[in-house]
């Protein structure tokens, strides 16, 4: 019977990095991404967890999740995971506690993989042995050089997709789907208006985009929209998938868009680390729909080799500029796949300390 190993040390810190230039969706604009990070130890070893949202993601861990999970036995991951639910009870548990909730929570099963002296794809059980990758930015404010030039770049890696986004402008969208098209050839084009439009408009715009030969109209209202989602699957050109569920917190709302769209996102620092995406693909493989991974490739790479039905994972432009800057073992794609390295413990990243430094908050 193996002892118990009690976490002995949590702590997070955030670091805001500048995007390679300004950068737009269908509802935001931004020049920076937050990432927050945590450190946790058990046993003498120390594993790393993150999570993408608001800075004070790390106060909140440092000062209400670290006095919960410290001193719990690492290797009862669930009952961690569950205290800390039930910490942010009053405060709500979606938004900035869910982002911090999964950062923990990945951390912990990094450090009990390291514990075993195991990669955590095999820990957790490997279905595959790499993940397919659809490349992801195509940002509203890009001109068509820029757009070409991205979209084009992740086809020569071997994607065989790539995602741009929409909303800002509907009007001039239709051409920007073309400036695609040119770029990547026969190559899969998938479309994101981030919940920027209403039905009709959507249902408009879906119809000019099965003429560029789009698949996939992720998110074309709001996730929060269930009725809109499944008003317009219904009317759907039959060529083009609904997406959604980037913004699920937990299995609840997972469940709540299952009904509505072709295929469900889910994002592991989001809906409640390792524990919440392994259970999100447990819901999807029972409801026969299948399952995409939002964002973060580093963080996915191993979990997405576990879970069933998985379609592929977004490689997003942001996070896999930053994730190779601040760490060491980053994933890179190679024939449009991501593969964890299987000759390192845990998720095999290490945080560069000292070039993350510049970015502390």
């Amino acid at each position: 019977m193996r002892d118990e190993t009690p976490v002995t040390r949590l702590r997070a810190a955030a670091f805001r990095v500048p995007t390679d230039g300004p950068e737009a969706d269908g509802t935001l604009a931004w020049d920076s991404t937050v990432i927050v990070v945590v450190n946790v130890e058990a046993g003498g070893c120390a594993g790393l967890g993150y999570t993408y949202g608001a800075a004070e993601g790390a106060s909140l861990i440092n000062g209400t999740l670290a006095p919960v999970v410290s001193g719990q036995d690492i290797w009862d991951t669930p009952s961690a995971h569950e205290r800390m639910r039930q910490q942010v009870r009053n405060m709500g548990a979606s938004g900035i506690a869910a982002t911090a909730i999964s950062a923990v929570d990945v951390a912990l099963w990094d450090v009990k993989a390291r514990l075993l002296d195991l990669p955590l794809a095999r820990l957790l059980g490997m279905r595959r042995p790499t993940v397919p990758v659809y490349g992801s930015g195509g940002f509203t404010n890009y001109d068509n050089v820029r757009l070409r030039d991205q979209l084009a770049g992740w086809v020569a890696q071997g994607c065989q997709w790539v995602k741009i986004k929409v909303g800002t402008d509907p009007d001039r969208d239709p051409q920007r789907m073309a400036a695609a098209r040119e770029a990547i050839g026969d190559a899969g084009l998938f479309i994101d208006a981030n919940g920027a439009l209403s039905s009709k408009p959507a249902l408009q715009l879906a119809r000019r985009a099965a003429d560029a030969g789009v698949r996939w109209f992720e998110e074309p209202v709001s996730s929060d929209d269930p009725a809109g989602l499944s008003w317009l699957r219904d009317r759907m050109p039959a060529s083009i998938e609904i997406a959604a569920g980037e913004y699920a917190w937990n299995l609840d709302d997972i469940r709540r868009t299952l009904d509505t769209v072709d295929v469900q996102q889910a994002d592991a620092t989001r809906c409640g680390g390792v524990t919440g995406f392994l259970a999100a693909g447990t819901l999807c493989d029972a409801h026969h729909v299948d399952f995409s991974g939002h964002c973060a490739p580093s963080l996915h790479c191993h979990v997405a080799c576990a879970v069933p039905r998985l379609r592929h994972l977004e490689y997003f432009h942001d996070h896999a500029r930053l994730e190779a800057m601040l760490f060491d073992g980053a994933a890179e794609i190679r024939d449009g796949r991501i593969a964890p390295d299987l000759t390192q413990p845990g998720l095999g990243l290490t945080l560069k300390a000292a070039d993350a430094a510049r970015f502390a908050l």
